[in-house]
């Protein structure tokens, strides 16, 4: 039993997902082959750049209805702890109810953000099961088309970004369990199985002030402190990621500094207020922001200490940088000194 109706959020994602950019056939094959191929090359630079040894892999190209689908699957790894409590305080077929009508809000948002994805690694898998790493050919090619940067070099960048997610992954041993970890207790604090705790908190969000992203309005005390964590954490990621992409250099990706301007550009240029408003509620304001602020963070750090000392920091859970030390390096280089 599961909360979200998977199969009918994906069959509504795909149903609504905006078409993409016009190719030929011949054009859609030939970017499926080299996106497989940057894919493999960029396993190299990724390890010299970053002195990690992660397991290597075909990267699997997918369209926005696939990507759509793989996320909905998703959904069913994360959220099968709430489905298990949600089925022991309520009927079966209240819970059944419910997934249908979330299927319905996962799909359409899921729609909406098939457009927007270049590339992801898969971390919610069944356990046992290894991430697949996904690129999303069509946003892709839009993106490189809109912002007028060699296709090439845009698909190698992007790669490189993907590939050291799924390094970070695979070649830290406990970084796995510490994601599912930190969803449970994301999961427990939301106490989304006390309807009466959760309609208070729709009431407050009702009558309360307007600030602030949607996801950060709806957690409790309890979840905002596990938030701070998972922030930090995925800071770090993310920043991790930008630091590689540019870190390679004009060597392997000659335009890299021509891409970087303009993806910035891009980042900065929210779309229309309807677009605005929705990056706003579902926090993806805060996910720019993650980027940025995780970039300068990895930057100062491999600065001062070089790759070798950074490394530390994927030690234990207890070396990641807590969200306030993503602004402040010098303390986490302290604290872990």
């Amino acid at each position: 039993m599961s909360v979200v109706d998977t199969g009918l959020a994906a069959t509504i994602a795909a149903r609504l997902a905006p078409p993409g950019p016009s190719l030929s056939l011949t054009e859609a094959a030939d970017t499926v082959v080299m996106l497989r191929d940057l894919t493999d090359e960029a396993e190299a630079h990724v390890r010299e750049v970053t002195g990690l040894q992660g397991r290597v892999g075909p990267a699997t190209v997918v369209d926005r209805a696939g990507w759509a689908q793989a996320n909905a699957a998703g959904f069913d790894n994360v959220l099968a702890p709430l489905a298990e409590v949600l089925t022991r305080k309520q009927s079966r077929l209240a819970v059944a109810a419910t997934a249908k009508v979330t299927g319905v809000q996962v799909g359409s948002l899921l729609a909406w953000l098939s457009s927007k994805v270049l590339g992801q690694y898969e971390a919610f898998q069944p356990e046992g099961q290894e991430g697949r790493l996904l690129l999303v050919a069509p946003n892709i090619v839009e993106a490189e088309r809109k912002l007028g940067v060699d296709p090439r070099d845009f698909r190698l960048w992007v790669a490189l970004h993907e590939v050291t997610h799924r390094t970070q992954f695979t070649a830290v041993p406990w970084l796995h369990g510490h994601v599912r970890a930190e969803v449970q207790n994301l999961i427990t604090a939301s106490k989304l199985d006390d309807p009466e705790a959760l309609r208070g908190r729709l009431r407050q969000l009702a009558s309360g002030p307007k600030g602030g992203s949607l996801v950060e309005l709806m957690q409790t005390p309890e979840q905002r402190e596990v938030m701070d964590r998972v922030t930090g954490f995925m800071s770090l990621l993310e920043g991790h990621a930008e630091h590689v992409m540019d870190g390679v250099g004009p060597a392997v990706v000659p335009t890299v500094q021509h891409i970087r301007d303009r993806f910035e550009q891009r980042r900065r240029d929210k779309g229309g207020p309807v677009e605005r408003l929705l990056r706003r509620l579902l926090g993806l304001d805060l996910k720019a922001l993650q980027y940025s602020q995780g970039r300068v963070f990895v930057s100062q750090v491999v600065a001062e200490l070089g790759m070798a000392g950074f490394n530390r920091i994927w030690t234990s859970p207890a070396t990641l940088p807590t969200r306030s030390e993503i602004t402040d390096p010098h303390a986490w280089i302290t604290r872990t000194a």
